[in-house]
């Protein structure tokens, strides 16, 4: 019986039984076998038949239980999530409806209501979306071009402003930031470029990651999601709606034309040329 009891440990230990589980049934396959005979010259004859072949009794008796614990411990091996791992999921759940700080990147402009997303880069803090103020109901001479309002939205769709924001002339543009901003000057784009890793890749670094010509999307490292919106001739063309994006600077060249910055879908770079001051471009504004 020692030898059966020892099989039948191994055999349990095969099936992932706890240590304990196991050590009981060995003892009842040990006991039972001294102490049955016992008890049998202590009774009358019928139990003595009824135990006759204990080896037989053993086998079976063990062969129950082995299948009981077997049954048993398939239920004992399945797997609940651990309260730390409970805990951990809650967590990640509330977390990751947070908002984090969304409120301190946004400019709302008093006077008509819009909010801009704001972004610092480097040590200046600059809007992330084009001006859109619509600066109506001001007749505009562009030189001998006249027009009811010296803000325009591209191809004079409704959809264009609310995509891109307003096109501005430059005499107009230098007077529509709202309060504690206002339009940079060319020495604050350098400083921008310079923040962005100079003014070769400069382009790239701010130009939106879709919305450009022929893939020539930029990676939008900084958040500044430049798209190109194109820009106004002084005789009311539009032009460059997906190629290029144009902002005023403040900084004049001469009477007639001053400072903007371009950039491009088939270059890196941002450009800083000189045009006339009664076409319409795009107005970013930094903060005073």
């Amino acid at each position: 019986m020692f030898f059966i009891g020892l099989f039948f440990y191994s055999f349990l230990s095969v099936l992932f039984l706890e240590k304990e589980t196991i050590e009981m049934f060995l003892f009842f396959s040990l006991f039972v076998p001294v102490v049955v005979p016992l008890f049998t010259v202590l009774t009358n004859n019928g139990t003595v038949v009824i135990f006759r072949n204990m080896n037989k009794f053993v086998l079976c008796a063990s062969l129950c239980i082995v299948l009981s614990l077997a049954a048993c411990g398939d239920d004992s091996n399945s797997v609940e999530p651990s309260s730390d791992e409970s805990s951990s999921s809650i967590a990640e759940s509330s977390s990751s409806s947070v908002n984090h700080g969304e409120a301190e990147n946004i400019l709302k402009d008093s006077r008509d209501g819009q909010t801009y997303r704001i972004v610092t880069i480097g040590s200046q803090t600059w809007m992330a979306e084009n001006l859109n103020y619509a600066y109506t109901g001001v007749p505009f001479d562009g030189k001998g071009f006249f027009s009811d309002s010296s803000s325009w939205c591209y191809g004079k769709e409704a959809s264009s402003c609310t995509l891109y924001g307003r096109l501005y002339a430059w005499a107009e543009a230098m007077t529509l930031c709202p309060e504690g901003w206002h339009l940079p000057d060319t020495t604050e784009w350098n400083t921008l470029f310079t923040a962005v890793g100079g003014q070769s890749t400069a382009g790239k670094m701010l130009k939106s990651t879709s919305g450009w010509h022929d893939s020539g999307n930029g990676t939008d490292d900084y958040s500044f999601s430049v798209l190109p919106a194109g820009y106004r001739y002084n005789y009311g063309m539009f032009n460059n709606e997906g190629n290029a994006a144009y902002f005023w600077s403040s900084s004049e060249y001469d009477s007639d034309n001053a400072y903007y910055i371009a950039l491009n879908y088939g270059n890196d770079k941002a450009f800083m040329n000189v045009y006339d001051k009664y076409s319409a471009h795009s107005v970013r504004c930094v903060k005073d």
